[in-house]
């Protein structure tokens, strides 16, 4: 065991290059061996952090104190500390664990020892946790001469911190031992690991732009829409390994070929197949003749619903509006849309703001109501059902709703890997005002909005942004929703 001052080597393997490689093995190589000009800012990091703050925050009875001399000294609480060690197999590790919490028990300091905690981010312990865990406390063994026997993981979870002990078992500790040697092996080759199966965990990644230009290049199938993970390893055993293959295979082959894996994998093969050809030729191709918004053809206005929300606090903070009329002349006009914000600030009264949201519906109550995709539905009707709404009355409150993500997927195949509001959009060439934004910073802004007011007390042009924001994927909607009319 060394502490202190050290130049570390191309082989110290870090607690951040275990999470990374976690999470994905091309990450972790990347992040050790690319240029890191290439990394993207997400938000989804910055909202991590902000939860993990928080997390630490709830839990801590008082300051923590830092570094090696409040070890010493057997504080309760302590971070900053860098722990350094040497696996079994001779390599070296480095970690920096969040906190560590004072326990009873003989250690090299005393009668005290301490355990780690990392903080939880959804609602169930992952595999990052508890390697996290073992990890850290594999490193304070060596340092401390006394076993860690367990850890904790804590959450906050709306104003509730959940605290979970961990049990660190041989069989963690050997499986943590055995992805440290594969990490030790992997960091080091030359070329990164191929692109994970499942690229749909790319979206938090700040290496997502360059994987997506690898996975375009390469033809890669999982950039086929309605490819997951389980599908393309389907379709790589059946000797299918790109996209441009699978848009020139045979549809009566391919359905047979599939059959043993199930029904459903059987079923979905022709348009698979056209899927890869719309994404190969770069042409939309319409789905049947029927009219896909017959609902919009003699309509004189509609009006357009977008949500925000923070799903960690299970909070709606943000329920926006857009009121669009027909002018005389049958056009759709933006010019004359009128925007009308509900803001949920607190998420303490959800009964005045379902009213607020039932007096718009019924306002409006003869004509669409527009929204892309199922969250807007989903989520008025569980806050109806929450404050005694019978099933009738949701019914004739919903009766007019349109999900537009539904039926632009039910008539058309586009050139996209995947149909979202942003991707739809964007290939529309409609533009949000704020570049790169999305519902991450959406919510990341509103959370720094939110202790702007509440801690700092002053003024913060954060929630302008969300509106705009908002206002902005409400017109989005309308954008494919005028689309699909002119292409009916």
């Amino acid at each position: 065991m060394y502490m202190g001052s050290h130049i570390l080597g191309s082989k110290t393997i870090t607690d951040r290059m275990l999470c990374s490689w976690i999470r994905c093995r091309r990450k972790a190589w990347l992040d050790q061996n690319e240029n890191t000009h290439k990394k993207v800012w997400s938000a989804h990091r910055a909202l991590q952090l902000d939860h993990q703050h928080k997390s630490l925050e709830g839990f801590l009875s008082n300051s923590p104190q830092k570094g090696i001399d409040g070890l010493k000294r057997g504080a309760r609480e302590v971070v900053g500390v860098r722990l350094r060690g040497l696996t079994s197999l001779g390599f070296h590790i480095e970690g920096h664990p969040l906190l560590l919490q004072k326990i009873n028990g003989n250690s090299f300091w005393g009668k005290f020892s301490y355990i780690p905690i990392t903080v939880r981010q959804g609602h169930r312990i992952t595999r990052e946790n508890r390697l996290s865990l073992a990890f850290w406390g594999y490193l304070l063994e060596q340092f401390q001469k006394i076993e860690v026997k367990y850890g904790l993981a804590i959450s906050k979870v709306n104003n509730d911190l959940e605290v979970e002990k961990i049990i660190l078992t041989k069989k963690t500790k050997a499986e943590l031992l055995d992805s440290l040697k594969r990490i030790n092996k992997e960091i080091c080759k030359e070329d990164p690991p191929a692109l994970i199966s499942d690229r749909k965990k790319c979206a938090l990644c700040s290496w997502k732009q360059l994987c997506d230009e690898k996975a375009n290049q390469e033809g890669d199938l999982s950039e086929v829409n309605g490819v997951g993970a389980k599908r393309k390893n389907i379709l790589q055993e059946i000797g299918i390994s790109n996209l441009n293959e699978l848009a020139s295979t045979s549809p009566i082959d391919l359905s047979k070929k599939l059959s043993k894996y199930g029904e459903a994998h059987e079923k979905i093969a022709p348009q698979l197949i056209s899927q890869a050809k719309v994404q190969s030729n770069l042409i939309p191709k319409r789905l049947g003749e029927k009219i896909i918004l017959p609902e919009l053809k003699f309509a004189k206005e509609v009006l357009i619903y977008d949500i925000e929300s923070d799903p960690d606090a299970r909070h709606d903070f943000l329920h926006g509006f857009i009121l669009l009329r027909r002018r005389e002349n049958g056009e759709w006009s933006l010019d004359d849309a009128k925007y009308k914000p509900i803001l949920n600030i607190e998420n303490n009264n959800e009964k005045a703001i379902l009213n607020k949201i039932k007096h718009r519906l019924k306002a409006f109550q003869d004509i669409p109501v527009l929204h892309y995709g199922e969250t807007e539905l989903l989520s008025f009707y569980k806050l109806a059902k929450r404050h005694g709404e019978n099933e009738k009355e949701i019914k004739i409150m919903t009766v007019n709703f349109i999900d537009i993500h539904a039926r632009l997927k039910r008539g058309w195949l586009l050139p996209l890997s995947n149909y979202s509001l942003k991707n739809v959009a964007q290939w529309l060439d409609f533009r949000w005002t704020y570049k790169g934004s999305n519902g991450a910073r959406a919510l990341l802004w509103w959370r720094q909005w939110k202790r702007s007011v509440e801690i700092r007390n002053r003024r913060s042009n954060k929630l302008e942004w969300i509106l705009k924001y908002n206002r902005d994927d409400c017109i989005a909607t309308w954008k494919i929703a005028e689309w699909l009319l002119n292409e009916q």
